[in-house]
């Protein structure tokens, strides 16, 4: 059932701009989220097992990113809000709601520039508001000569199979969907790219795949492809190491040896294959022409 809460803020600054999102600032309308991905690294918080069950809409976000922003503004405090870090900006209730649409109208207003974060294809819905944005808003002086609008759409995938998906990512619109997402905003002229976060070993990162990913994203034009391979955190049943585990388990038992070998004592992948891992990736990334960051 959806909550309604009050936030006592909504526009949160951070310490220092990370060089893979570009976020100067962070912005979450929901708590929780009904994606329910397994790999999620807010696994093993407050939310529990099952974090649809959580999911919360802040109520008065709109009127405190009026005031926020109004006053950023004043000073001049321009950057990029990402939408969104805790939680997808675009989950199911959205369609309803329409919160982050009432954001992006006050984003639009006060001219700030904004990267979305995605697993949804919903973010097609507002294309008509993102190109507005991306045509007026006032980007950070040090960014101005690299990036090209003041919109910024990543569409986070681990796999481009649904069957894949639906197991790892249960509540996320399908990959199949998300692609012709990605097709209608880089059509609309927007910063388009792929966060391919994360990388499921044995299973959406093997030579096959990866040379798909690639090749699809390639003919797509996307604008850059940002490639990370899986950690996982806890051993609490909510945790997602928990969660992940019982999923190769009951799903992939072939490779259950081979997960438990390597997160049993460790919350990411050996050091030797995180070396192959980035080798890969700067591999193709030279052979498809696409950059691995934004801008």
């Amino acid at each position: 059932m959806l909550k309604h809460v009050e936030a006592k803020t909504i526009l949160n600054k951070t310490k220092r701009r990370d060089p893979w999102f570009l976020d100067d600032y962070t912005l979450n309308p929901y708590s929780a989220c009904s994606f329910n991905c397994l790999f999620c690294y807010i696994r093993g918080s407050k939310y529990g097992e099952h974090m649809e069950n959580s999911l919360a809409v802040k109520t008065n976000s709109v009127e405190l990113l009026k005031k926020q922003l109004a006053a950023k503004a004043k000073k001049g405090e321009y950057g990029i809000i990402v939408l969104s870090s805790a939680t997808d900006p675009y989950l199911k209730v959205e369609e309803e709601l329409k919160m982050t649409r009432q954001m992006l109208e006050v984003i639009l207003h006060y001219k700030f520039p904004v990267h979305i974060i995605t697993r949804s294809n919903l973010v097609t819905r507002d294309i008509d508001l993102l190109k507005e944005i991306n045509k007026n808003a006032i980007l950070p002086i040090d960014l101005r000569d690299k990036l090209k609008g003041g919109v910024i759409v990543s569409f986070s995938f681990s796999t481009l199979n649904d069957s894949v998906a639906k197991i790892f990512e249960p509540g996320a619109t399908p990959p199949s969907k998300r692609l012709k997402a990605v097709k209608e905003i880089k059509k609309a002229g927007l910063t388009t790219g792929i966060s391919l976060m994360p990388l499921l070993p044995f299973i959406s990162d093997t030579a096959e795949q990866l040379e798909l990913f690639y090749e699809t994203f390639k003919e797509m034009n996307v604008d850059y492809v940002m490639p990370a391979s899986l950690t996982l955190f806890g051993t609490g049943k909510a945790d997602s190491k928990t969660l992940v585990l019982n999923a190769v388990i009951k799903h992939f038992p072939h490779l259950a040896i081979k997960y438990k070998k390597f997160f049993s004592y460790s919350d990411g992948m050996p050091l030797y294959y995180r070396t192959a891992f980035d080798k890969k990736m700067k591999e193709l990334m030279e052979k498809y022409d696409i950059p691995d960051r934004i801008g």
